[in-house]
């Protein structure tokens, strides 16, 4: 069996996966939005001392399977260094206390094997990563070949939501919260700019539009905020489907998926599809509750490294706040 070890941001999580059948034998992860929502986001001193709190807790309850461990795997990149540092330290102790090798994994890979839990992996893939920290559009090959292709230019999908909902004095996280006040409001009553829609390139930038947002709060009241998220929201996904559309007339892609935190947006995800109708291309989507960080998709990459013996030595694992693919 391999464990692996989440804790890039503000969830706690470890899993354990069977390394014959890939199958998910213990997953609890200790989320921290309640602590967090108070700031309107995540503080990241508070978080770290959080998943010390929460990490060894979440530990007690899989001792069963300790003497069954083959290896340890850990998220050491990206996200914030005071929160990766507690799984790492956890990771480096349990290597030496259980005799095994540790697994650095890629934070963003994980996202992306999130689809492949208890499955086995489908390539080549073209992947639309959309989460707090990153908006990205990902060719993946295998493993070891994936290319970003687009990113954003400043704020994330993802964090845009947060801000929104923070402009309008609502809840953290921001996404789910803008969804539900969406839901059956108009979309059209507020005639947000698509941003770079007169732009070629092919990136994402949603500075211009949360700007926008708040000068509709700033002008409005909350029987307005239903609208003005819709709108929001709207023109935030539309943002997304017009660059993807664009990219997609000289690089078609073969199999799309939608990953990371906001991924679970039900609208995101029906717009998504009606783009891809033409292409007639498959969409993959991760279970809902596999959608935001996870310990299961970390080790979902480990079952793939360890496969290729992809160690890393103890001395040489560290955390990379700010790290791509």
């Amino acid at each position: 069996m391999l464990l692996s070890i989440e804790s890039s941001c503000d969830d706690s999580s470890i899993a354990i996966t069977e390394i014959k059948t890939k199958k998910l034998l213990f997953h609890k992860k200790i989320s921290q939005e309640l602590e967090h929502s108070v700031y309107g986001g995540v503080v990241p001193e508070l978080a770290s001392r959080l998943h010390a709190q929460a990490l060894p807790k979440i530990l007690q309850s899989c001792n069963e399977y300790l003497p069954h461990i083959k290896a340890i795997a850990v998220t050491n990149e990206p996200g914030l260094s005071v929160t990766l540092v507690e799984g790492v330290t956890m990771a480096k102790a349990l290597s030496l206390s259980l005799h095994v090798p540790l697994m650095g994994v890629n934070h963003l890979k994980g996202h992306i094997y999130s689809l492949f839990i208890e499955k086995e992996v489908q390539f080549p893939l073209t992947v639309l990563l959309v989460s707090g920290g990153h908006t990205q559009v990902i060719e993946v090959e295998s493993l070891e070949k994936m290319c970003t292709v687009a990113s954003t230019m400043d704020d994330s999908f993802g964090e845009s939501f947060d801000k929104v909902a923070k402009m309008m004095q609502l809840a953290y996280p921001g996404g789910p919260v803008i969804e539900k006040l969406a839901k059956g409001a108009n979309r059209l009553r507020y005639n947000f700019t698509v941003p770079l829609l007169q732009n070629k390139k092919i990136a994402f930038s949603y500075s211009g539009l949360k700007n926008a947002v708040r000068l509709a709060v700033e002008a409005g009241n909350e029987e307005d905020y239903p609208d003005i998220a819709a709108s929001f929201e709207h023109i935030a996904t539309k943002h997304l489907t017009y660059k993807l559309n664009k990219y997609f007339q000289n690089h078609p892609p073969k199999r799309f998926a939608i990953v990371g935190g906001a991924s679970a947006n039900l609208y995101l995800r029906a717009e998504i599809e009606k783009l891809l109708t033409p292409y007639k291309v498959q969409l993959l989507l991760a279970p809902l509750q596999y959608c935001s960080d996870n310990a299961a998709m970390i080790g979902r990459v480990a079952l793939e490294m360890y496969d290729k013996r992809l160690f890393t030595p103890i001395d040489a694992l560290h955390v990379s706040p700010r790290c791509d693919l």
